[in-house]
């Protein structure tokens, strides 16, 4: 449990912890948001060709179409 483990570390412990959280985040290398975002974009536009919900599932591979009946509530 987070919230017992904290209350049973001294001021100094939670400070020192958060330093380090801190050294850690400080340390990650960053990139532009600008550039982060073409790539996102430049991914997802690469698998638009195959995704389902972009492009229809056939209806001879779709599980959910056909001659199986529909749902029954008596």
């Amino acid at each position: 449990n987070t919230g017992r483990m904290a209350r049973d570390m001294t001021d100094k412990e939670i400070l020192k912890m958060e330093l380090d959280q801190l050294k850690k985040e400080v340390s990650t290398p960053r990139t532009p948001v600008g550039a982060n975002c073409q790539e996102t974009i430049s991914f997802v536009e690469g698998l638009a060709a195959d995704d389902p919900l972009i492009k229809g599932v056939p209806d001879d591979k779709n599980p959910y179409k056909g001659d199986k009946g529909g749902c029954i509530i008596t």
